[in-house]
């Protein structure tokens, strides 16, 4: 009897729909057809063993199996379920009538319980977009995919309940969540505030300045100034995820294997922050079965490189197309994927080798021209993508002893979100353009011109700073950032002036 089950194949952070043809007919045989990898075709050992532990038969006939669309490479332990199902279907075990509503995925463990899947979430959307009634999968990812609105999704916990389930012996509660609510209530649920922040106003407000305006930003002080501890904070000031950034990016993190099983929806954005030994595949994402890396795990959220220079030059190379282009292509011989990677940079940095070049008591060490060395093992081209420069000082005593409490990123949140309404209603009609990080040079003529006054002002701090050209741009998309946080529709020279004082490493004499 031929059976039609249905599963998914997950590439990149899409899914599509895979149909398993299971037919039983005389013989002896097993037949797996269709590009499975070799843990799919390990999946006969993991069933029969799960249907003779809860008292089902594994037929003794031949059974040939075929995984269409073909030229789609089936990987991975997840087809047990719906393998499973389909045999028992297929040698007239079960009723077959109800399988072709849902799509079924599931791992099998020797004793029939079902475990936890990669990519439970984008499952979900395909079985919707292709009218499915709805999704059977473990229990443990049944929150994640009940996510996706109009669309009934039962988790389970072995296949004896699947089986009970199909032969309408019991009947399943569907998993329902609110994702309003989730989405509200993690609003202000951050481990790091930037009340616990003494002193360093002017690192403030660089920093909200560029969460204001998506601007990649590079912190550079000596050690113990605070640069990783206000760096972790960032999250807190972004402006709260739309449900359609929180899909995508839980999207990411749930076909990485990095959603927790308690969460279903990411309600806050991510915060990475790789070692400084990473590797340029863990950094852009790759492998022999692509997998998304640290800028796609970042996604809509913050990329933080601690000790910028220790990285590996390849590595910060590697970065510097997702930075322009917001995603990264994975080319392999068979196929290709594409990840989003669009992420807010922090970097932080010390001065010099020895950490105090610049340092207002303790005096530098490091020989002649070693400041400049240093520096150059962050190329200009990565350089030119870093909006804000912003230098970081020891926080004095009388700082760090006054009990006064600081502002806290509920109320900096605040102006942050109104400066990323304006440039929403500024680049509506502008698709893929978000903020003014991403205006291009004829945006920048369009909505950033800085007037007269502002021209001859800049013109005179690139003269007397020895601004580089490149600084020229981003310049005025930082103030454009700055005019949209003071609520003007023009960049005044004071615009002007606080963005030139970001972009201390442009100048040539700050090595020396």
């Amino acid at each position: 009897m031929l059976v039609k089950v249905y599963g998914a194949a997950v590439q990149g952070i899409n899914a599509t729909p895979v149909t398993i043809e299971v037919n039983c007919s005389k013989g002896i045989k097993f037949f797996l057809v269709g590009l499975p990898d070799a843990s799919v075709k390990e999946s006969r050992e993991r069933i029969v063993s799960a249907l003779q532990v809860n008292d089902y038969k594994f037929p003794r006939k031949q059974i040939v199996i075929n995984m269409s669309p073909a030229d789609i490479r089936k990987e991975g332990s997840d087809y047990d379920l719906p393998l499973a199902l389909g045999i028992l279907a297929s040698s007239e075990s079960i009723k077959s009538d109800k399988l072709s509503d849902y799509i079924i995925m599931g791992e099998l463990s020797l004793n029939g319980d079902i475990l936890p899947i990669k990519g439970a979430l984008p499952i979900a959307l395909i079985a919707k977009e292709n009218g499915f009634k709805g999704f059977i999968l473990p229990s443990a990812n049944a929150k994640e995919a009940s996510v996706v609105e109009g669309l009934d999704v039962y988790g389970v916990e072995n296949i004896k309940q699947v089986v009970d389930f199909i032969n309408d012996e019991i009947s399943l509660e569907p998993m329902l969540f609110d994702v309003e609510l989730e989405l509200t209530q993690a609003q202000n649920l951050f481990e790091f505030d930037f009340r616990d922040v003494k002193g360093q106003e002017n690192v403030k407000r660089a920093l909200e300045v560029a969460a204001a305006g998506g601007h990649n930003i590079i912190i550079i002080g000596p050690p113990g100034a605070g640069k990783s501890m206000m760096a972790k904070r960032m999250p807190s000031i972004l402006p709260p995820f739309t449900l359609d950034e929180a899909l995508e990016t839980t999207k990411i993190h749930s076909v990485a294997g990095k959603l927790e099983s308690r969460v279903s929806l990411m309600a806050t954005r991510p915060f990475r922050s790789p070692h400084h030994t990473i590797s340029d595949v863990a950094m852009v994402g790759g492998g022999a079965f692509p997998q998304p890396g640290e800028i796609s795990l970042a996604h809509n959220g913050v990329l933080f490189l601690d000790e910028l220079p220790e990285f590996n030059r390849s590595v910060l190379e590697v970065m510097r197309q997702p930075l322009e282009d917001r995603e990264i292509t994975i080319s392999r011989s068979r196929f290709t994927v594409e990840y989003p990677a669009n992420f807010m940079m922090v970097s932080a940095m010390n001065p010099c080798p020895c950490g105090f070049y610049n340092h207002p008591d303790k005096e530098c060490v490091c020989a002649p021209g070693v400041v400049q060395k240093y520096l150059n093992k962050i190329s200009g081209p990565l350089l030119d993508r870093i909006d804000i420069h912003i230098e970081i000082v020891p926080v004095p005593f009388e700082k760090i002893s006054d009990s006064t409490p600081a502002e806290a990123s509920s109320e900096i949140v605040k102006r942050v979100v109104s400066a990323r309404q304006i440039q929403a209603d500024r680049f509506k009609d502008l698709p893929g353009v978000f903020t003014n990080a991403q205006m291009s040079p004829q945006l920048l003529n369009q909505f950033a011109s800085p007037g007269d006054a502002g021209l001859k002002l800049l013109k005179t701090a690139m003269d007397r700073l020895n601004l580089s050209a490149r600084a020229y741009d981003r310049i005025l998309k930082v103030s454009r950032t700055i005019a949209d946080l003071e609520g003007c529709e023009h960049i005044q020279p004071v615009h002007l002036a606080e963005a030139i004082n970001y972009r201390n490493l442009d100048r040539e004499s700050w090595a020396g």
